[in-house]
């Protein structure tokens, strides 16, 4: 009897370990998924929300609470004219596929990233660069053109991440970094596969996989999560369901703030969007809260320019473009437009696609009809981002404080104001704090004034999770899901 009872905790123990065991693999959803894997050389979010400080490391990172920590650099130095920065490498770091990562690798990503003919969609944050120099296999120096106290910031960035020429070829397909996490698989439309880098020369994560599946239906994304098919979806589609996940003991609700700006962007360039007057009819026709409300179910903040409210140097502008149907239609009969028609290209986010049937609704109340056309993200990236082929679009810019894009004339919204690049390059060469806030404060003004795009709202990072799974960020200083600290508990 005793054997029996000895075998029978025996077998309980090893099916208890055993369940123990298999908790350390995580399915997440996305509703997005990325047109390649090359956070390098595409503009999509969703690929930074999957590979960053993942699979592809830069010299520095951004932590959970948006600071600018060390990665791949362990320290740094900047010469006294505040335009020489020496990083020192962690030593010992290997690529994926087993080659090492040395001062050389990073001066091939600088150089790479910079040059004339580079396809990164942040190719402004290397423009200071005078010349990237190897000191040693683990040190190199970066010498500006002129002072950035920002440039630890700059390389924080998902596209400044350090790449090898052995494998930066087939980057877009099969990643090559020197995360945590390496490769495995893509299914095309289903799901993205990565698993633990046993070689990982940092501290070791607790998951041995992860599995990112793509559920851009937000009543299929509500679905998985009820299922269990799905163990968390960091940006949960579905708002309006978020109490009813909340009231479940499965799961907990994750709220926190993002760096995306939502806007109804106009083309800058196109009749009659290239009048001012146009565009701020536009902002006025639109109400805000609405829109929050509507699309959003209540989870957003107003904006009134290309700033985040939790930054300490964002000023309220909503004023200027308050809702205000009679002054839309004053504006418009002042530019001689009526009949106007527009396109509105909406992408498939819940923000845009369901914030696009109001705003069409909002745009119509002042005598502008809208075309609406649901667009895939790659279509998007293509029509709207690349070719500029649109009137309007909806869209959220995730990137940390990039008010820095209305300074590119070719940027798809096709701004690029002189005075606003003048300011912008004094920024560069700004390093007093207050001078910095001043300089800022006054780049929001200018385009809230000029109504560039309508500003709609902060979007908020709504997330769900299995209520035994710890790490995940709270707040999304950058677009993505790091998974370093990310661990089930009993």
């Amino acid at each position: 009897m005793l054997d029996r009872l000895t075998t029978t905790a025996a077998a309980l123990a090893l099916m208890t370990g055993a369940a123990l065991a298999a908790q350390d693999t995580i399915t997440l959803g996305m509703v997005l998924e990325p047109p390649n894997l090359d956070p390098t050389g595409g503009a999509a979010a969703a690929i930074d929300e999957v590979v960053y400080a993942n699979i592809f490391e830069g010299l520095t990172r951004f932590g959970p609470d948006g600071s600018v920590r060390p990665a791949l650099a362990e320290s740094w130095e900047v010469g006294a004219d505040g335009k020489v920065y020496t990083f020192h490498l962690h030593e010992g770091v290997t690529f994926h596929d087993g080659t090492a990562m040395d001062a050389e690798d990073v001066k091939f990503s600088l150089d790479r990233a910079r040059a004339e003919g580079s396809t990164n969609a942040q190719k402004a944050l290397f423009a200071g660069i005078e010349s990237v120099e190897v000191v040693d296999p683990l040190t190199v120096t970066v010498t500006l053109k002129a002072p950035d106290g920002n440039f630890p910031f700059n390389m924080a960035w998902g596209d400044a991440v350090i790449v090898a020429p052995e494998s930066i070829g087939t980057a877009a397909t099969n990643p090559v970094g020197t995360g945590p996490f390496k490769f495995a698989s893509w299914t095309q439309g289903d799901r993205i596969e990565i698993a633990r880098n046993d070689a990982y020369w940092g501290e070791p994560v607790a998951l041995s996989k992860a599995t990112f599946r793509i559920i851009a239906d937000p009543t299929a994304a509500f679905a998985a999560m009820m299922a269990g098919d799905v163990d968390a979806f960091p940006n949960f589609p579905a708002p309006e369901t978020l109490p009813q996940l909340a009231a479940d003991p499965r799961f907990k609700v994750i709220v926190g703030s993002t760096e995306g700006e939502t806007i109804l962007a106009m083309n800058n360039r196109q009749p009659p969007l290239d009048d001012v007057r146009v565009r701020e009819a536009i902002a006025h026709a639109i109400n805000r809260q609405d829109i929050i409300d509507g699309a959003m179910f209540g989870y957003g903040t107003p904006i009134g320019s290309h700033f985040a409210p939790h930054n300490p140097d964002y000023e309220d502008l909503t004023s200027l473009s308050a809702f205000d149907p009679e002054k839309s239609k004053a504006l418009l009969a002042e530019a001689g437009v009526s009949d106007l028609k527009l396109r509105l290209a909406l992408p498939p986010p819940t923000y845009a696609r369901r914030g696009g049937e109001i705003v069409a609704a909002q745009l119509a109340a002042v005598g502008i009809a809208t075309e609406i056309t649901n667009v895939e993200w790659a279509q998007w990236l293509e029509q709207v981002f690349k070719g500029k082929d649109f009137d309007l679009t909806i869209v959220s810019h995730t990137e940390p404080m990039d008010i820095n894009i209305y300074a590119r004339p070719d940027y798809y919204f096709q701004y690029g104001k002189p005075e606003f690049v003048a300011l912008m390059d004094k920024l560069n060469l700004t390093t007093d704090a207050g001078d910095r806030t001043a300089l800022l404060k006054e780049a929001q003004e200018m385009i809230a004034k000029d109504y560039v795009n309508a500003y709609l709202f902060q979007l908020a990072k709504t997330g769900v999770a299995n209520a035994k799974i710890e790490g995940l960020w709270e707040n999304s200083p950058t677009q993505a899901n790091d998974l370093t600290a990310v661990h089930w508990v009993e």
